[in-house]
């Protein structure tokens, strides 16, 4: 999967259009899409279905021409569902002269933690400037990338204000967290309701009209900080949950009590109780990610915002101890983890999806490779995986492979896995997701 991309300070060329002035005529396009990955894709094709004018601007070529071509490059979206959306006159771009033309910028680029956790904004930032030289009077900006509250008018609003005119007067400024969840067959675009914050109550009522052209709910708040915040605490209440349960997993198993059971016991009350389960640890584009954003804009008023910390600590020694109960489960056959061959089912971040950001089968390879093992793995949606810059061996007979490793570990259950294969022809199971039945072979984390 190829990231969403920002539009960076170098001057675009032109792609996707004809260099003809019907092309460039004023107001040609609703809606322009920066960044056209995970998020920015089913923005454009929402809109496209509703009948607007979409172009999508994208730094990466060859991003650009294979959308142009009918390629999909995300989950979510087939190259059935790009063909609809140029056939209804998407267009994708790498010249950023476009925005002068649309009367709706939307900025869906990645907002990764720098190598020390802190938030990077440089896909926005460049975003803004980008579009600061290319702004023009009524256009209506909205920022959708995950960031801490005060982002859009601390940071957006005065690299936008460079062109001259000013946000809540000459143009309007807004902000709507991002809620796509890659891969969720129920809940897509349309009919996850929208969070619309604005600068001014005119900024957000024109971006609620907006939305509201493209999703059955908008739900408004009072300011951009609110709509930034609902993201975050979206993402930190999860966090924290299955930092929770994950610790819960690790006492329970020294209790010798059966976690799952007691879940699905408690999820029987109707009331007060959601269920999280434990897992190999956290991956993705957003619970790694966002609580950081928060956190770091709490440790600016002085004091560390302890939730979430201790959450990121639990949930990122959760791979270190996959790894112990796995060289507990080979000790006990008299195996050492040192020259033992383990297979890893499912090495994306989510089932059924080929998206790897942040996924904890990463640290996981790594430290059993650090002990010795012979790792290799299975995954329909990953045809080359490298740890460390190192390949992992890839297994395309997983019934024979099941077989021949040592011990098993069922990372995520893809609808591809025949569940009870492995099951019944693996010597050992470690099941991270709690999907099997606990057996002389088989252990539930």
């Amino acid at each position: 999967m190829v990231d969403e991309t920002s539009v960076n300070d170098a001057p675009g060329t032109q792609s996707g259009l004809e260099q003809g002035s019907a092309d460039r005529s004023p107001d040609r396009w609703d809606l322009a899409v920066i960044g056209l990955g995970y998020v920015g894709l089913p923005l454009a094709q929402a809109a496209a279905g509703a009948g607007l004018r979409v172009i999508g601007l994208d730094l990466i070529q060859s991003l650009v021409d294979g959308l142009n071509a009918g390629r999909s490059h995300v989950d979510d979206l087939s190259n059935a569902d790009i063909a609809t959306m140029l056939a209804q006159g998407f267009v994708a771009t790498t010249d950023e002269t476009v925005l002068a033309h649309s009367r709706t910028v939307v900025i869906c680029v990645p907002t990764p933690l720098d190598d020390d956790n802190r938030p990077d904004l440089g896909a926005v930032t460049g975003a803004g400037r980008t579009i600061s030289r290319n702004l023009r009077p009524g256009t209506l900006v909205v920022l959708e990338s995950t960031t801490w509250p005060g982002t859009t008018e601390e940071v957006l609003r005065p690299i936008l204000e460079e062109s001259g005119l000013v946000a809540g007067q000459d143009f309007q400024l807004a902000y709507s967290p991002e809620r796509i969840d890659p891969g969720n067959p129920t809940y897509g675009f349309r009919n996850t309701p929208k969070v619309v914050g604005g600068l001014t109550t005119h900024c957000r009522d024109r971006a609620a009209q907006f939305y509201g052209r493209m999703v059955e709910q908008v739900v408004p708040v009072n300011g951009l900080a609110e709509a930034e915040m609902a993201k975050l605490l979206e993402n930190t209440y999860r966090h924290v949950n299955i930092a929770l349960v994950n610790e819960m997993a690790m006492f329970c198993d020294e209790l010798d009590i059966d976690l799952w059971e007691a879940i699905e016991a408690a999820s029987t009350k109707p009331f007060g109780f959601q269920a999280f389960r434990p897992g190999p640890g956290v991956g993705g584009h957003c619970i790694p990610v966002d609580p950081n954003y928060l956190s770091h804009r709490v440790r600016r008023l002085g004091y560390p915002f302890r939730f979430v910390e201790l959450a990121q600590e639990v949930n990122e020694r959760m791979p270190a101890y996959v790894v112990a109960r796995i060289t507990r489960m080979l000790n006990n056959r008299a195996r050492a983890v040192n020259g033992s061959t383990v297979l890893l089912l499912g090495v994306t971040y989510k089932a059924d999806i080929a998206d790897e950001r942040e996924t904890p089968a990463l640290p996981l390879a790594r430290r059993l490779r650090m002990l010795g093992a012979n790792v290799c793995y299975a995954d329909p949606y990953v045809a080359d995986w490298t740890v460390s810059g190192k390949p992992v061996t890839r297994v395309v007979d997983v019934g024979q492979a099941l077989a021949d490793a040592d011990i098993t570990v069922l990372l995520q259950p893809h609808a591809a896995f025949d569940l009870a294969e492995v099951q019944s022809r693996a010597k050992l199971v470690l099941d991270t997701r709690g999907v099997l039945t606990d057996s002389d072979t088989v252990e539930r984390l």
